[in-house]
């Protein structure tokens, strides 16, 4: 995580937490690195301070750690004063990775309370480990060493590690944020990567869509229409079972409250209404294109989904469809086909088309706003917020909020 310099006193405190994920050879998700906006000490307190109670993890009621980890590893960052004061402790052991940072002194009772955290069941990380590392006291009871891929000397530093003898840790590459970081540093052996590599298309030959996703292409086009032509997007969904079987079982479920059975998708088209249509055939046609691929490509795009069109309620722009706009920013991941092939035929304006390919125009400061986000750049965010005109408490909330939607959606997909 690059250092946060431009964050001064003045700047008002927000309290909001987001997520990296740190991913497999295979790519699939095995925890999270939580990024916290104001100082993580802050979210581990004791309460009543003259009791003897342990400390206890509060996150200011934004996310549960369930929903910010998805059931997987949270790698939290730890400090000096919560090694020392076993801060950490309250966290459950067998989801806890305390991260040390090259920040912290490694002295007697550090590497006491290292131990202690190890004794408990808790996993130990080191960052940013380099030839020469003070903390090599520490090494022993470490179960995952990072190495930061943007380092000159990663190379030579994950290859002392991976030698004969080194065998009770596994390594992390961090700030992966391409595929040619991937490629390399799986190539040297490195076991787990942390970064949005995963976010860039595998491939982008100029090729159209796989035939078995053309018809949720079809009808994503369709549904980004300003005038919906019920009967062209029936006979989509009715051309494919899945898409049908969906329909019918979302509208009989107990959420919408059907006092009798919809049997047929004309029925349950006319029940929804236009806006209904378009948000069920939009996510319901991404589970089916995104099938076979990542979890956490399909979790990101329902995240900047939801945040953009909340973010619009914040700044009262309601012209143009914001969550089309944030599902369509990783589709080319998705489909492993150019932007430009996702977007041919879909009602975009000017600026959201300038935006999805090539990341610039008028709504710039958005991609920055997204892009700060998730990787935790806080100072980002502020100055993202400010080009936005917005409140950065405003988009700390919508952030949090999309998280959990899109937690809560994919669980139910």
């Amino acid at each position: 995580m690059i250092t946060d310099t431009l964050l001064t006193e003045e700047t008002r405190p927000v309290q909001y937490a987001t997520r990296q994920p740190i991913l497999a050879v295979d790519e699939t998700v095995i925890g999270y690195k939580l990024f916290f906006r104001t100082d993580v000490v802050s979210h581990f307190t004791r309460y009543q301070p003259d009791a003897n109670e342990n400390a206890v993890f509060d996150i200011s009621s934004l996310i549960s750690l369930d929903v910010l980890t998805d059931g997987r590893l949270a790698f939290i960052e730890g400090s000096q004063e919560l090694l020392l004061n076993r801060g950490l402790m309250s966290l459950p052991a067998e989801r806890a990775v305390v991260e040390i940072g090259q920040d912290i002194p490694i002295d007697d009772s550090v590497y006491e309370a290292c131990c202690d955290l190890k004794n408990a069941g808790y996993r130990i990380a080191l960052r940013d480990i380099q030839a020469g590392d003070p903390r090599k006291l520490i090494v022993q009871v470490a179960d995952y060493i990072k190495v930061d891929v943007r380092r000159p000397e990663w190379e030579e530093t994950a290859g002392l590690f991976l030698k004969e003898g080194w065998k009770q840790f596994d390594l992390i590459a961090e700030n992966v944020d391409s595929r040619d970081d991937f490629q390399m540093a799986r190539k040297t052996g490195i076991q787990f990567f942390q970064g949005y590599f995963f976010h860039k298309p595998e491939s982008m030959r100029a090729r159209s869509a796989p035939a078995n996703r053309l018809v949720y292409l079809r009808l994503l086009k369709t549904v980004s229409k300003s005038e919906l032509d019920w009967k062209e997007i029936e006979e989509l969904i009715k051309s494919d079972a899945t898409l049908y079987y969906r329909l019918l079982r979302f509208i009989n479920s107990a959420g919408v409250g059907m006092r009798v059975e919809v049997k047929s998708i004309h029925q349950a088209l006319a029940i929804l209404g236009d806006n209904e249509i378009r948000r069920w055939c939009r996510l319901a046609g991404m589970f089916q294109m995104a099938k076979g691929k990542r979890s956490e490509l399909i979790l990101s795009s329902l995240v900047r989904a939801r945040f953009c069109e909340l973010l619009a309620n914040k700044f009262d722009d309601e012209d143009r469809d914001w969550f089309l706009l944030g599902l369509l920013s990783l589709m080319d991941a998705i489909l492993e086909i150019p932007m430009s092939a996702v977007i041919d035929g879909i009602a975009l304006d000017e600026c959201a088309r300038d935006l999805l390919l090539k990341h610039e125009g008028a709504l710039k400061p958005l991609y920055g706003m997204i892009a700060a986000l998730e990787g935790g750049l806080w100072s980002n965010v502020v100055l993202s917020s400010q080009a936005l005109g917005l409140n950065e408490a405003d988009a700390a909330e919508c952030y949090s909020a999309a998280i959990e939607w899109a937690h809560s959606v994919s669980a139910e997909a």
